[in-house]
Order: structure tokens, then sequence, then C-alpha cells
């Protein structure tokens, strides 16, 4: 078995971003430049890999295939033309190359982000996606790529970024998929997220990989309404290069993880990017099984269905991403992370408004069921008496700094 490849990871994106580096001027539209250096060509891979092993996507099958969902990879470009991606790949929005749809991937990171949450299965291929069935709104953003430990390539500014969060939005995104990490907090950034959270989408974003320079604070993963995710290795174990911090909800499978490449085959990688689609997954097929469930609710339930994790520290959140039980058991009061710090305030957000929103939700489906066995008068006292506590109980806090 081959060892992972250096982390390609668009946490890179982080860095010219925040320094806001000069970037090449915009193609005309229909005028997409070739790929500078396009990804190496890549071998299919028939060995079932050992998050798959851990998952058993096919013991979630009879329940749900993600059918339905749509999951934003706001990413380096998604290539359809890879045999586990065909016909799962919308038409998406080019933000690095205007003109495009977004299925042009010259980094290989997008694709194979995609290909965790959606690969279909392949004779003679083992690996398939968590959410087979799921569809990919592909958003290029970048086409960076870290070679012998130096970023390369063209990235987006932070203002587009926030554009392409919005699209996704505004394009029926009801899933979001960032593996990508800022390492300042951005207003414009801020807001669309913000813009997300509000329209009721699960945003899930990678934590990042520099534990080994001092865990500098990730963003988006550390904005209120964001499920930040960290990785673990094969061993269960957090990988050490996956950051700590009161950012992290949940870890999950991103070290030696296998992924589709772009055209064809298959290669191996390690980061957090990895590891979110795993997350996101996940959160279609709540998605699907459970369409009345508000996102909200989709997060508690992924956080409080996490096992158990082996190793100790703020590096693993509530713990280790179990699919199989987010989707079949209901969270008990209480789940997830205790004591968990307030996010920064995000600009536009109303607590107060969302609350509401959420008790009205419940007091509908209540009345429904109260209302046919003791009429209206007894429902209404049953109501309130059942719905006014439950602001107070929930167990999910979403990411943010200390």
């Amino acid at each position: 078995m081959s060892r992972p490849t250096a982390r390609p990871a668009l946490a890179a994106l982080a860095a010219v971003l925040t320094a806001a580096l000069p970037l090449a001027a915009p193609a005309s539209a229909g005028a997409a430049p070739a790929c500078s250096a396009p990804p190496a060509p890549a071998r299919p891979a028939t060995e079932q890999p050992w998050p798959q092993q851990r998952y058993a996507p096919d013991r979630l099958a009879p329940l749900a295939t993600g059918a339905g969902v749509v999951v934003a990879v706001v990413d380096s470009g998604v290539d359809r033309r890879h045999p586990q991606l065909a016909r799962r790949v919308l038409d998406g929005a080019d933000f690095l190359d205007p003109g495009g749809d977004g299925t042009r991937d010259c980094a290989g990171h997008g694709t194979g982000v995609a290909s965790i949450i959606a690969a279909a299965s392949r004779p003679g291929v083992a690996f398939r996606g968590l959410a087979p069935d799921a569809r990919i709104l592909p958003i290029r953003v970048s086409e960076q790529q870290v070679v012998d430990g130096r970023e390369s390539g063209r990235t987006v500014g932070p203002t587009d970024f926030a554009r392409a969060i919005r699209w996704a939005v505004d394009h029926h995104a009801t899933v979001l998929n960032l593996s990508v990490v800022l390492y300042a907090d951005n207003a414009a950034v801020r807001s669309a997220i913000a813009y997300a959270v509000r329209r009721d989408v699960v945003v899930v974003a990678a934590a990042g990989n520099l534990h080994d320079s001092g865990d500098p604070r990730p963003y988006p993963a550390a904005y209120d309404g964001v499920l930040g995710v960290g990785a673990i290795g094969a061993d269960g174990l957090r990988s050490p290069f996956s950051q700590t911090g009161p950012y992290v909800d949940l870890v999950a499978p991103g070290g030696d993880v296998l992924l589709a490449a772009p055209g064809q085959g298959h290669r191996r990688a390690e980061g957090t990017s990895y590891a979110t689609p795993f997350v996101a997954a996940t959160a279609a097929l709540l998605r699907q099984y459970r369409p009345e469930l508000t996102a909200t609710e989709v997060a508690r339930r992924i956080v409080g269905g996490a096992d158990p994790a082996p190793g100790r520290g703020d590096g693993y959140g509530a713990g280790v991403l179990n699919p199989y039980r987010a989707v079949t058991e209901t969270p008990g009061v209480g789940t997830g992370r205790t004591g968990r710090a307030a996010a920064l305030p995000i600009e536009g957000a109303d607590p107060a408004a969302a609350a509401q929103r959420a008790r009205r939700a419940a007091a509908r489906q209540r009345a429904l069921l109260v209302a046919g066995a003791t009429g209206t008068t007894a429902g209404l006292v049953v109501l309130l008496a059942v719905v006014l506590p439950r602001g107070g109980r929930r167990g999910w806090r979403p990411a943010g700094p200390a």
C-alpha cells in the first residue's frame, strides 16, 4: 500500500486569501484557460479503504443514499469525467475563471472531496461515496496546490469566496462543504456564512492542518453555526497535523484517505480537507432520511451520534463521526460538548428570531398531533407545557472561538 501523498489541502488557500497576494487577471467569459499543471494520471484502486470498512456504506444504503440532496463543494472544481462521478455533478460556477461551470479541476482537490461524498459503485472498485445519490454542485475558487511544501497556483480573494458561498445557497444547496481554511476573520465571509445559516443550510468546514504551527484560528470552521471537522487516522487517533481548539465539533477520517483523481483512477491523501466531506455526506443522508429536520437539528444529531474518541483533548470535539448512529438514533438532552465558549457574533444573525422560528415549527408539528386527540383547547395547554422549555435543552453548540 502506497503512503499518502503530501497534503494538497486547500488550507493553503488561507495564506493567499489573508495575504491578499495579486491574482491573475480573469479570463473572458467562455475562454477558460487550460490547466497550467494538470494532475498526474492515477490508476484505479481495487482495495477497500479503511474509512469504508469503518462506515460500511452498504449498511446505510437501505436507509438513505443522499437522493434529492444538493451538496455544494466550494473548492478547486469537480471533474465530472471520472466514471464514479458521472451524472452526479451539476453545472456549477467558476469564480476563478468566469464563464466556467465548476467542472474543471486543475488541482484534484475538489474532485477528491466530492468523491468521498458521492462516488458511485463501479465493478471491480471497492471505493464508493458515503452518500452516492447526492448531487454535487461544484463551485471553483482555486487551482492552488502544495508542491514540495510550497504553495503554487491561483485562488480567489475573500470577497469572491464569500460570493461563492452565497451563490451555492441561492442555487439550492442544502449542505455546504468547505474544505478550505482562512486564518483571519473576514467580514464578507462571516456575512456569507450567516446568510447560509439563516437559510437552513448545513455548513461543514475543515478545522485546518496547522497544529504544529500553534493552531491558528481557522475560518469558516470557527464561525457560529458551522460544524468544524478535525482528522483521525486508521488507528482512531487524531492526526498529528489536525488542529485542536473549541472550533472542532467532531473528527472523521483524514489520514491515508482514498479518493478519486481527475479523469479516472484514485489516489491517497491526508488532511482535514478530506475529513470534512465525510461529515457533509452524513448531513446529506440525514437531509434525505429526515427532511423535516432543520440544519441545526441535523448538526445536533451528527454531533450527538459521535463515538467516544480514544484520545483526549479538545482536538476530538464530541468524538468520532458515526453516520449510522447519526441517521438512526435520536440524541438525548445534553449530547455534544458542554461548556462550549460562545462563538463570534455573526453579522445579521438574530439568535432570538432563530429560536422563535424553531419554537413555531415545533409548535405546528405538535399541534397537529394534539388537536386530533384532545381538541384545540386541550392541545394548546399541552403544547405550551412541552414547547416552552425546548430552547434550554439544546445539546449542540455551533463552532466558534473562545
